[in-house]
């Protein structure tokens, strides 16, 4: 997971190793769910529908268990599993794009100077 980051200058510290394989267990629900949940808001939303049958969907959608709702996901840097400080292009934290940067193993990223 970390093997490009192993020198002597970097410290790698990980998250909670719990909170990263609960994310990615709500990552795999999200995945499954989706199609499902999606068919359950399209009928929700339909007002042509009858108000049964579009309450019979609020429903079920209610029934769907929360953590297979993408809401419930969080960002996390690829290598260190941080939350906060991610940025989606890199997939990375702002610590991780820094020592990365520093080292020159980012292509195109380069100091800012003007």
């Amino acid at each position: 997971m970390i093997s490009h980051l192993q020198n002597k200058r970097l410290k790698v510290f990980m998250a909670k190793l719990s909170s990263i394989q609960k994310n990615l267990k709500r990552m795999k629900m999200a995945k499954r769910d989706a199609s499902k949940r999606q068919a359950l808001k399209a009928i929700v939303m339909d007002k042509s529908l009858p108000i049964a049958e579009r309450f019979e969907a609020t429903l079920k959608f209610a029934k769907l268990q929360r953590n297979g709702a993408p809401t419930r996901i969080r960002n996390r840097c690829e290598l260190t599993g941080r939350s906060r400080g991610y940025y989606r292009k890199f997939k990375l934290s702002r610590i991780c794009i820094r020592a990365l940067a520093n080292e020159g193993k980012l292509p195109g990223v380069v100091k800012a100077s003007w």
